[in-house]
């Protein structure tokens, strides 16, 4: 148009309409004037001059470029801009003007893109069905918490490559061969088969990462004879060769995150709601590529008959305070197992308990951080002996750990505060037994909690009153058995056939 230049695509569009309409279309389809498409047809038509290719103003490199720039360059491929800036600003601040980090940053782009070193290229993958598995453990950084108490914990994610199938398992402790084994089995069931080749990272539950000599574990070597499949890893800090696993580990936990911001909560009442959480968004994403699993699933090595050991055995035995000691955490146990010796199968999320070989308890695991120690007490365990002598719970090392919840620490800190010693370790004791017997401990808290709220603590009948049940007496009915005799009395008047 008027008072612009006519670019040389603009004269190849009106030519091109010219074929088919008219002068007048042809320039208004290309964006001309009449009177340019008339110029162009007759030939007057000046195209474009092109850019100029010398210098308007000094280069502000030129003193520093060749002699300086160049050799720092081909000296190291993996310096950068900015630490050639800093140099040329402490070294040569007389030649090199500090305003021209931008034309310095752009001239190394180019001569690296005309005399650098090849650089690493990624070569898209094809992936046939049932051959590859991939999984690693990622980190959840999403603040979730347990009934308020932070959760540490990692995700175990494991994709088939074809499909995009896959499974997460929440994590409670490190990297180790426990929850990789649980984990990895897990997923083959979940998935219905064993792809024959598995890939991870080199983790060291499965890797002799400092021994050349053999590559495997013998536990993972194990793993892998009993299913069928082989072994391979990545090369070590090259994520990238991974990408299939390394995508679906942040497009998960962006799901995850997002997920708990619409619910409007990063708090869970107990672990399986978690769990149950996660399960419930993967299974969402799995729906979206289920014909390409049916597909993949097909080419899936079959499951063995039984699964592979996924936890490791300890001996211990009870002590007087009916505690047991596994890896530097101190459990309490119900005190009807004291003196005895236990077989602790330890699995990545719980500890199974045997006497001899019956299975007599279950414990959730806990996990101690670094070198140091922790303790998982559960009243429920010492409660009978407790009520027996009441005075013990003032001066006990477990005190406010046997306190299920803040509700009951709040009453405990009520009644220590304004009944006498014995009677306040009387009434907190005797409100955790009715806890423990009636299974309501949350119910029982809360009530407490709102009575004294109100400015009146609920007396131990009053509590019994609400939450324990009441056996009520059936009476026994005594049904005699009638003579025949008597049941021809009931026969009144006329003929009976």
């Amino acid at each position: 148009m008027s008072g612009n230049h006519i670019t040389e695509k603009q004269v190849r569009l009106y030519m091109k309409f010219r074929k088919d309409f008219t002068q007048e279309v042809a320039a208004s389809k290309a964006d001309i004037s009449v009177s340019s498409a008339r110029r162009i047809e007759n030939g007057r038509h000046q195209p474009n001059q092109a850019k100029r290719q010398w210098r308007t103003r000094p280069d502000p490199l030129e003193a520093v470029w060749e002699s300086v720039v160049v050799p720092i360059l081909q000296q190291d491929e993996f310096i950068t801009p900015v630490g050639v800036f800093d140099h040329l600003c402490e070294s040569h601040s007389d030649d090199f003007p500090t305003t021209a980090r931008r034309t310095l940053e752009r001239r190394i782009k180019k001569w690296r893109q005309l005399h650098g070193g090849a650089k690493d290229v990624m070569f898209l993958q094809h992936h046939e069905s049932g051959i590859l598995g991939i999984c690693d453990f990622t980190h959840v950084k999403s603040p979730i918490t347990i009934r308020r108490e932070p959760c540490k914990h990692m995700l175990f994610n494991y994709r088939l490559a074809a499909s995009g199938w896959q499974y997460c398992q929440v994590v409670y402790g490190g990297e180790s061969f426990a929850a990789f084994s649980d984990s990895l089995q897990k997923a083959f069931r979940e998935s219905g088969g064993v792809p024959k080749e598995v890939r991870t990272d080199s983790l060291s539950a499965a890797y002799r990462n400092h021994d050349n000599a053999e590559a495997f574990t013998e536990r993972y070597k194990s793993l892998m004879a009993h299913y069928g499949f082989t072994a391979t890893r990545n090369n070590t800090g090259v994520a990238h060769e991974n990408g299939v696993i390394e995508s679906s580990n942040r497009h998960i936990k962006a799901q995850i995150e997002q997920a708990l911001r619409i619910r409007g909560s990063f708090d869970f009442n107990c672990r399986d709601d978690y769990e149950g959480f996660i399960q419930q968004l993967v299974g969402r994403r799995n729906k979206r590529i289920n014909s390409a699993f049916i597909k993949e699933q097909r080419q899936l090595q079959p499951l063995p008959p039984v699964g592979s050991v996924n936890y490791s055995t300890e001996y211990v035995r009870v002590s007087r305070t009916s505690t047991i000691n596994v890896k530097r955490v101190t459990y309490t146990v119900p005190s009807r197992l004291i003196d005895s010796r236990l077989r602790v199968q330890v699995y990545d999320n719980r500890l199974d308990l045997y006497l001899g070989h019956e299975l007599t308890y279950n414990l959730e695991r806990v996990y101690a951080q670094g070198s140091s120690r922790k303790r998982s007490v559960n009243y429920k365990h010492v409660i009978d002996a407790l009520v027996k002598k009441p005075q013990a719970f003032r001066c006990s090392q477990w005190r406010d750990e046997l306190l299920p919840n803040e509700d009951y620490r709040c009453i405990w800190q009520y009644v220590n505060g304004n009944m006498k010693a014995d009677d306040a370790c009387r009434y907190i004791v005797s409100v955790l037994h009715l806890a423990s017997k009636e299974n309501n401990e949350i119910r029982l808290g809360r009530f407490i909690m709102q009575q004294l709220n109100t400015g009146r603590l609920p007396s131990l009948f009053d509590c019994q009153e609400r939450f324990q049940q009441q056996t009520r007496d059936i009476p026994q009915l005594q049904v005699g058995q009638h003579s025949l005799k008597q049941y021809g009395l009931l026969l009144q008047g006329g003929r009976h056939d």
